[in-house]
């Protein structure tokens, strides 16, 4: 898939995604503090959250406290939330220093502001995944869809992902699981490989709620495409994603041990160039165990294997010498050469 100017699948480095979410608390100068020091990280991308709170939920929603915030999911989105026009000047700010920005819209409203600022794709969080008319109206504007799937079972996703796939557009899954923060007896790298076997058509990868890089790092090796983890730019801010979120050090670890992962895991098993030096030496050659005879039929306790790998037979090679005749004397720790043998 393609988002912006950027190629998304296992051809190419994994994309990481840094989520500002809500962490910038509803500050603009934040917000544009966080991505600036993103885009000093290496980041190419960093994704939003666009909330418009009475489209969003309803009044039940005052009496709904996450589990890690001490007042309703009504008022920490309605406290932390950008204004439309500061959203705006986010995304701006974001195109300006060189980055693509992307937003989860958290209902039809978002999902309309953001095809009328023009986004290049939308994210679809793990709370939508199976909100049916959500997707199927964000898919009608026919852009790339990055969907988590938290929370949900490979059973569960079928009817979203048909969706998508009714609707042409090109759409990445990725692997999650709801908990900040994620433990890891409750994380499920392999995940990524059911997504992959199931839906064949979509590009795979991992949304990371864990502490620390590891997690993100370790899915890369099964052949995670994209990286989303929360970000901020310090950790001592107050907010509900603080306690996951990543720092612009890790931003920037995670974006280049992924990309040393994705190196090493597509490459192909065999000796390479760098290796032949230490090969000359490592591997074994064939000598005389013993003094023998010009004569003698070889047998397999006269021989033996050692280093250093600079003879004419190889290791590999022993059992082609046992049951030759020598020709000339040799003494214990001989290499031997395949002109000594009839």
């Amino acid at each position: 898939m393609r988002i912006g100017n950027r190629e998304i699948g296992p051809n190419h480095p994994p994309l990481v995604i840094a989520e500002i979410g809500i962490n910038h608390g509803g500050d603009l100068a934040v917000a544009k503090e966080m991505v600036r020091l993103a885009a000093l990280s290496g980041c190419e991308m960093v994704k939003h959250q666009t909330h418009f709170v009475d489209d969003e939920m309803t009044e039940e929603a005052k009496q709904i406290f996450p589990p890690n915030a001490d007042v309703s999911i009504w008022d920490v989105m309605e406290r932390c939330a950008l204004s439309a026009e500061d959203e705006l000047q986010l995304m701006r700010y974001t195109e300006e220093i060189g980055m693509i920005f992307i937003s989860t819209p958290f209902s039809r409203r978002a999902a309309d502001f953001l095809a009328e600022a023009n986004v290049p794709a939308f994210k679809i969080g793990s709370g939508e995944a199976d909100n049916l008319p959500l997707i199927r109206h964000i898919a009608s504007f026919g852009k790339p869809v990055i969907m988590s799937t938290g929370m949900q079972t490979i059973e569960t996703m079928q009817r979203s992902v048909q969706i998508l796939e009714d609707a042409g557009i090109d759409y990445a899954l990725l692997e999650c699981t709801n908990l900040y923060p994620s433990p890891p007896e409750i994380v499920s790298l392999r995940g990524v490989t059911d997504l992959k076997a199931a839906f064949p058509n979509a590009v795979v990868g991992f949304s990371d709620h864990s502490i620390g890089p590891e997690m993100a790092l370790a899915s890369v090796a099964l052949g995670a495409c994209i990286l989303e983890r929360h970000y901020t730019d310090t950790r001592y801010r107050e907010g509900p994603d603080i306690i996951n979120s990543m720092d612009p050090s890790e931003l920037r670890l995670l974006i280049e041990r992924s990309r040393e992962i994705w190196i090493a895991a597509n490459n192909p098993k065999q000796r390479t160039a760098a290796e032949e030096s230490v090969y000359a030496f490592a591997r074994a050659s064939v000598v005389a165990d013993k003094d023998l005879p010009a004569g003698h039929v070889i047998g397999e306790s006269d021989i033996w294997a050692r280093r250093p790998g600079s003879g004419e037979i190889a290791g590999y090679d022993f059992d082609k010498v046992v049951g030759t005749k020598l020709k000339r004397a040799v003494t214990r720790n001989t290499q031997l050469k395949w002109e000594d043998l009839e």
